[in-house]
């Protein structure tokens, strides 16, 4: 398994807060753009800058997320335009493509649940099993694994850091501050079996081999029969809020370190084509990716429309995923607060760092390679990403 992006634990940790979500989906009638309706300029024409058909894009724009809707898309659903159709068979909702102030672009959006609704398959196997998925979400150790036989080029970079953790009780680790602590005591670390930071974080010395437990299932039943004496892999943006407000059985604070911070820097949910697509989707790319740049700094500076559409979502799609209200602001205040949303260093938002890529090549290459999954050769930074679409003006706050 290539990654462990989410798990089948939400699936099963319904509680009574998920009656929110019927709260919720009632409001829900419309894409979450900032009009009440989106328009094409005084002519009745799509401006130039906007105008997608003309640049050549496919007239339905597909995109493949790597989950169930949830806040951290909400950059991607924020380019809805109003009374988007749902289908709740397909796990997929589609509209009017929509800009900045819901102008339309001339083209349409349908946006794709992962996770479940593709039997947890990678979203790279379907970039390439569905020629009509026009972009997916692509992860960098993910492209690193697959650069030999599914390339992918990550276009722009939807979070600045991952919300991935490794998480704790405060109260039975008062000492723990960071990852390494933890690897510092003899104590167990859950954790999806696969996960290439793992792999990163005990070939450093970071954490103990004979610690780590990869038979985590998603659920809090291991870690809450502990007492919270383990720790346990998570989202900053989920588990310290769920199960602290909506798991009744545990019920009490989590603290956590980013995996960002402890030395795996991969970008998580960028936004990517197949290498041999690239090429001939440029002209569209050219004017879509500034386009998806804004949505995402529209949705940070206003994101309640577009959460609730995704609250929608989750109800109509009913497939046992269980978001509430709560945790989707909870989400958004997050991503702002530890710069998961984020500009980069140079305060562009979305563009990536060659440096970094560079990094995580060095890094996994050798787990790779010990995983007899070779990647390709003289793998190199611009192999993995192609940030010259990202317009360097568009910025978080700007």
């Amino acid at each position: 398994m290539i990654r462990s992006r989410r798990r089948p634990a939400r699936l099963v940790a319904a509680t009574a807060a998920a009656t929110a979500l019927a709260l919720t989906a009632a409001a829900c009638s419309s894409g979450g753009s900032d009009g009440d309706s989106a328009s094409t300029g005084a002519s009745g024409t799509v401006p130039a800058q906007y105008d997608l058909a003309a640049a050549g894009c496919p007239s339905t724009i597909v995109l493949q997320t790597d989950w169930n809707p949830e806040a951290e898309h909400g950059g991607q659903y924020q380019l809805l335009g109003p009374d988007p159709k749902i289908n709740a068979g397909a796990k997929s909702v589609s509209g009017d493509l929509v800009a900045h102030g819901g102008v339309k672009t001339g083209v349409k959006l349908e946006i794709r649940a992962g996770g479940p609704a593709v039997g947890y398959e990678t979203v790279t196997s379907q970039l390439y099993k569905d020629s009509d998925i026009t972009l997916g979400y692509v992860s960098t150790d993910e492209q690193i694994a697959l650069s030999k036989t599914q390339p992918t080029v990550a276009l722009l970079a939807g979070l600045e850091k991952s919300p991935q953790v490794i998480q704790w009780s405060p109260d039975r680790h008062p000492d723990w501050k960071t990852i390494a602590d933890i690897g510092r005591t003899d104590a167990k670390v859950l954790y999806f079996q696969g996960g290439a930071y793992m792999d990163y974080f005990t070939g450093s010395g970071i954490l103990k081999k004979s610690q780590i437990d990869g038979s985590y299932d998603g659920t809090p039943t291991t870690f809450v029969a502990s007492g919270g004496t383990d720790a346990v892999q998570g989202f900053a943006t989920s588990e310290p809020y769920t199960w602290s407000h909506e798991v009744r059985s545990w019920n009490k604070p989590l603290k956590y370190q980013l995996i960002a911070d402890a030395g795996f820097n991969f970008y998580q949910q960028a936004i990517g084509v197949r290498k041999d697509k690239l090429a001939a989707l440029k002209p569209c790319l050219t004017k879509l990716v500034p386009i998806m740049q804004q949505g995402i700094v529209d949705f940070a500076a206003s994101p309640d429309a577009t959460n609730k559409l995704i609250l929608n979502l989750v109800d109509k799609y009913n497939n046992g995923w269980v978001y509430t209200e709560g945790v989707a602001q909870y989400a958004v205040t997050t991503m702002k607060s530890l710069g998961i949303i984020s500009n980069g260093a140079n305060s562009t938002l979305g563009d990536f760092d060659n440096a970094r890529l560079q990094k995580l090549i060095e890094i996994l290459d050798p787990i790779y390679k010990a995983q007899n999954k070779p990647i390709a050769a003289s793998l190199k930074p611009s192999d993995l990403a192609d940030g010259s679409f990202v317009d360097p003006k568009i910025s978080l706050g700007s």
